[in-house]
């Protein structure tokens, strides 16, 4: 984390703080991780019946509603005000109501599996009525492998519904998400059994399922940062995660994620790309002098975060010299001392401060 950098903003700020905050250890892998993962597979996913049964509702003596159901509990999802739920009645308190209401009640069993309850409701002084219950619950919770992805679907009893599914019990370095994708991901390879896949409606009815996921992922050899004789490397200005975010010359070392990078191939003849990778998870955003195409970046080109593409402005060139020239502007990566924000100039510094050293993770201090 970053409190400030000389010149970032232009103007001028006394470089007194270090790149990280000094109170006390920070929580930082002792290792980072090193795994660009490539490609997500997935069993079929095994899910458990509802174990619950006989769910329904009906009117009760003293105004109130009877839940039936064995093998659950039961809990309201929705309700207009004063309707409450204990045990399994649903009283009312409160003054009549001239139109018909809904109540949602929720049957969960053991296992955690619901199925839902839409009750048409009419609101008396101090009393509640049912007049027409339909139930709702998912089945069918799947998963189909594609690309390299992994996505999931499921159906509903009630037509038009919008399901959801999420996954837990992933492996560090993954996502939940529909499909379950590998981009980004820095899990390491292997096959992880008892991963869980939740689907749910917005009625509270939800299916489990479990399934095993196989990562396949490769080693990221090309991980640290481009390090100048002064020991000082790109750093992501207050480890911000966005494009448009300052890159900043600060010293590169293992415990700051912001000076953490992986160098990626070009797309142009003898060209590299630099991606933000804190703790060696790829950001998806490359280090690039959009050559003043940024209205908010604070120099004209001054160097930022940008979503990574192919394009020529993400792309450096090394020079004999150890200098390294953007290929779009043809300027030269120069620092403005520590803290200040790198930018293109015509030359490099005379001072040697733009001639960087490619600086694996595992040689940084």
């Amino acid at each position: 984390m970053h409190f400030n950098h000389r010149g970032a903003l232009g103007v001028a700020i006394p470089v007194v703080l270090g790149s990280a905050l000094a109170v006390g250890a920070l929580a930082l892998p002792a290792k980072a991780q090193s795994y660009q993962d490539t490609s997500l597979s997935a069993t079929q996913i095994q899910s458990a019946a509802f174990g619950g049964a006989g769910l329904g509702a009906g009117n009760g003596k003293g105004g109130v509603i009877a839940l039936s159901g064995t093998g659950v509990t039961w809990s309201l999802k929705s309700a207009p005000s004063g309707v409450s739920l204990s045990g399994s009645t649903i009283s009312y308190s409160g003054n009549g109501v001239n139109n018909s209401q809904e109540v949602i009640a929720d049957a969960t069993d053991s296992n955690g599996n619901a199925e839902a309850l839409e009750i048409t409701v009419s609101l008396g002084t101090n009393s509640i009525q049912e007049s027409g219950v339909t139930k709702v619950s998912l089945s069918d919770l799947a998963d189909t492998n594609s690309a390299g992805t992994v996505k999931f679907s499921a159906s509903s009893s009630k037509s038009g519904d919008n399901i959801t599914i999420s996954q837990s019990n992933l492996p560090t370095g993954l996502t939940s998400g529909n499909p379950l994708t590998y981009s980004g991901g820095t899990a390491a390879p292997g096959t992880y059994s008892g991963v869980v896949a939740t689907a749910s409606d917005s009625d509270g009815a939800t299916l489990h399922g479990t399934f095993s996921l196989t990562v396949q992922a490769s080693t990221v050899t090309n991980y640290g940062n481009e390090v100048n004789k002064f020991g000082n490397g790109f750093d992501v200005y207050r480890q911000h995660q966005y494009a448009g975010a300052i890159i900043a010359g600060w010293p590169a070392t293992q415990n700051d994620p912001a000076t953490h990078f992986i160098m990626n191939s070009g797309t142009h003849s003898g060209a590299y790309q630099f991606e933000y990778a804190p703790n060696g998870s790829g950001s998806g955003l490359c280090v690039s002098d959009p050559g003043g195409g940024w209205s908010s970046d604070p120099l004209r080109d001054g160097l930022i975060l940008a979503n990574c593409n192919t394009g020529p402005w993400q792309q450096f060139v090394p020079q004999s010299n150890g200098s390294l020239k953007n290929w779009a502007t043809g300027l030269y990566i120069n620092p403005a001392g520590t803290g200040g924000q790198l930018r293109g100039g015509s030359s490099p510094t005379p001072w040697g401060g733009s001639y960087y050293t490619w600086t694996a993770y595992s040689s940084l201090p």
